[in-house]
């Protein structure tokens, strides 16, 4: 091949339009080549939370919300196995949330029964007053 001939073909690729979709599309093709990081920053914070949650027996009080929050960071799991790292994203941070709802709803039980234990307690020591003043009269 000519310099004459190998010039002209690259004239030809060169055309104005041509190296703009080139461009392009070599672009597009290393977008879709790069790949998501795993989110390990958000799969570790809602594995974190769930140990906290197991050792505070969240699910003493709120057992359906810690399972729903549990099945979600398994399939968080699954989606980084199966390179879904979106999903696997979505639903690490969606089990974070789960169990800090469920973590609430716990602590939420926890005061409403030291309330109702207090309440109880008032009303017995009401009920000895009453019964000592009326021995005293």
């Amino acid at each position: 091949m000519t310099t004459s001939t190998v010039t002209q073909k690259m004239a030809n690729w060169l055309k104005p339009g041509t190296s703009f979709i080139a461009l392009l599309a070599g672009f597009l093709f290393l977008t879709a080549c790069a790949s998501t990081p795993p989110p390990t920053k958000e799969i570790s914070a809602a594995e974190q939370s769930m140990i906290d949650a197991e050792q505070a027996r969240v699910a003493q009080y709120a057992l359906p919300e810690l399972q729903e929050a549990r099945s979600k960071l398994a399939a968080a799991r699954t989606a980084v196995l199966n390179e879904e790292m979106e999903e696997a994203k979505r639903l690490a941070v969606e089990a974070s949330a789960g169990i800090k709802f469920a973590t609430a709803k716990a602590e939420l039980a926890k005061a409403e029964a030291v309330n109702a234990d207090m309440q109880k307690n008032i009303r017995v020591l009401k009920e000895e007053m009453q019964r000592i003043s009326g021995e005293q009269q």
